[in-house]
């Protein structure tokens, strides 16, 4: 008897439909096609178990099973269920009737029950747009997949929950109230920038990075607060919308990088992978291929604490999705697209020891050592950073007599203002939701400089040496230090605060202090 059943395969962050062919004739084997992997080949050992201890039968006759489209590749143990409800049904021990009406997921455990598998979120998606009308999951991901609206989502426990389902005992279908529970968790963080006493000239900079959506360096001694700020700097951005959330759970679900019992990821992702990760961690891919770093702070934050500890081969695979905030993956069997459109934060220490220009410590470093230090990180790259910050150690005297800071609350209301400025600007352009992603000609239409901002500009051009893109970065922090200051116009002012934000493009920053 051919029983068929459904389910998903993952392709990058979309699944395509697979279905599960099973045929049962007279024999001893057990057959399995379309282009599985170890995982999939190992699902018979599994269902084979679980059948036993939960008082099923495994038919002992030739079983055939073909895993259709043919020509895709079949990843991990998520086809255990559809494969055991086939296995079930053409053998006559489950009605097979409304099999066609559902997709079902799930690796099963040597004693029947469902385990979670990742990429659930795609699958249900494509389940609602192949219009099937239920979905079925282990029950530790069904919130996840019941975000999807029009769409039954079943989560249940074990096989034997999946049979008297089939056999037509009634279940609830899912319902989740991910608005309500979105819009409560967006406000709570457990870091705030009251923590952060003084560093004023940071906590400004790091607010401008934040309104415009900005890359900041931060440069400084050890101890100085790099770190501290950084982690706090997901307080101050805007919350994300329903859309950026969907976004970005989708990323996390491919990953399997999702809680159980998560439904949509609240909160911008914070990413700070160490030092030694690999291109491939970083990026993603990989033989069975999986979002990196990048696309895991995807509508977040990435930060790179010690960048000079970094591989030079790693920073330099950054340039591009830095510029295009997408990144493809091509590979002799494969090519993946995933979004990675984040804030890229970073912190160094000024030089090997890390003392360059403290007033409380000696450096030990030469100019030389500086200079070979600072060329870890390439001029592409540090061009590609609109935001250059120096920092300095906050004395213990200043540090014990300081008031808590400016609470992130309050810094987060100001950028509110600022991005709301920038949709309103940006509305007719799709894609450009924040000033850091202008275009050149959207720079000429929106942060052009009056006669005097533009003879400073050209001066600063000139004594620093600065780059094309450099230029456009400049303007791009005018714009939002404009915006913050409520003002349609880049005025002067605005032009000189964002051109001391290139700080390490001068020539001589190896000679001179802090």
């Amino acid at each position: 008897m051919l029983v068929k059943t459904f389910c998903g395969a993952l392709m990058g962050l979309e699944a395509v439909t697979v279905t599960v062919e099973v045929s049962i004739t007279k024999g001893m084997k057990f057959h399995l096609t379309g282009l599985a992997d170890t995982a999939v080949r190992e699902s018979y050992d599994r269902i084979r178990s679980a059948m036993f201890n939960n008082g099923l039968r495994m038919p002992n006759m030739d079983i055939t099973v073909n895993l259709s489209p043919a020509d895709i590749k079949k990843e991990g143990s998520g086809y255990d269920l559809p494969l055991a409800v086939g296995i079930l049904a053409s053998n006559g021990q489950i009605a097979c009737d409304h099999l066609e009406e559902y997709m079902m997921v799930g690796e099963l455990g040597l004693d029947g029950r469902l385990q979670p598998i990742r990429g659930v979120l795609p699958i249900a998606i494509r389940a609602r747009k192949e219009r099937f009308k239920g979905l079925i999951v282990p029950a530790q991901n069904v919130r996840e997949a019941a975000v999807v609206n029009n769409l039954e989502v079943y989560g249940l426990e074990s096989l034997m929950d999946v049979i008297r389902f089939i056999n037509g005992e009634h279940y609830e279908p899912t319902i989740v109230d991910t608005r309500k529970e979105f819009f409560e968790q967006q406000s709570h963080f457990d870091v705030d920038f009251a923590d952060v006493r003084g560093q004023e000239s940071v906590k400004r900079a790091l607010e401008v990075a934040a309104a415009g959506g900005h890359n900041i360096i931060m440069v400084g001694p050890p101890g100085s607060g790099k770190s501290m700020m950084a982690k706090r700097l997901p307080s101050i951005l805007p919350p994300l919308s329903l859309s950026e959330s969907l976004e970005t759970t989708l990323v996390h679900s491919v990953a399997g990088k999702l809680s159980h019992g998560t439904s949509l990821i609240s909160q911008r992702p914070f990413r700070a992978p160490h030092h030694t990760v690999s291109q491939v961690a970083l990026v993603g891919g990989g033989a069975n291929p999986q979002p990196g770093e990048i696309s895991l702070a995807h509508n977040g934050v990435l930060f790179c604490d010690e960048l000079p500890e970094f591989s030079r081969s790693v920073l330099e695979v950054l340039r591009q999705p830095l510029e295009d905030r997408r990144i493809t993956i091509s590979r002799v069997k494969y090519s993946i697209d995933y979004p990675c459109s984040f804030m890229f934060v970073a912190s160094m220490n000024p030089c090997p020891c890390g003392y360059y220009g403290d007033p409380t410590h000696n450096c030990v470093c030469t100019p030389g050592q500086i200079q070979r230090y600072m060329n870890k990180i390439s001029g592409p790259l540090l061009d590609r950073i609109d935001i250059h910050c120096e920092i300095q150690a906050v004395p213990f005297a200043q540090l014990s007599q300081m008031q808590p800071g400016e609470p992130s609350a309050v810094i987060r209301e100001r950028v509110i203002a600022a991005r709301k400025i920038q949709e309103e600007r940006f509305k007719s352009f799709k894609g450009i939701h924040c000033n850091a992603m202008m275009t050149e000609r959207m720079l000429h239409e929106f942060a052009e400089p009056d006669a005097a901002s533009f003879d400073m500009l050209r001066m600063a051009m000139e004594r620093l040496k600065l780059s094309a893109r450099a230029y456009s970065r400049i303007l791009k922090v005018a714009r939002t230090i404009a915006d913050l200051a409520g003002s349609e116009k880049v005025e002067s002012m605005h032009i000189a605060e964002a051109i001391g934000y290139r700080n390490l493009d001068r020539g001589d920053w190896a000679e001179r202090g802090i």
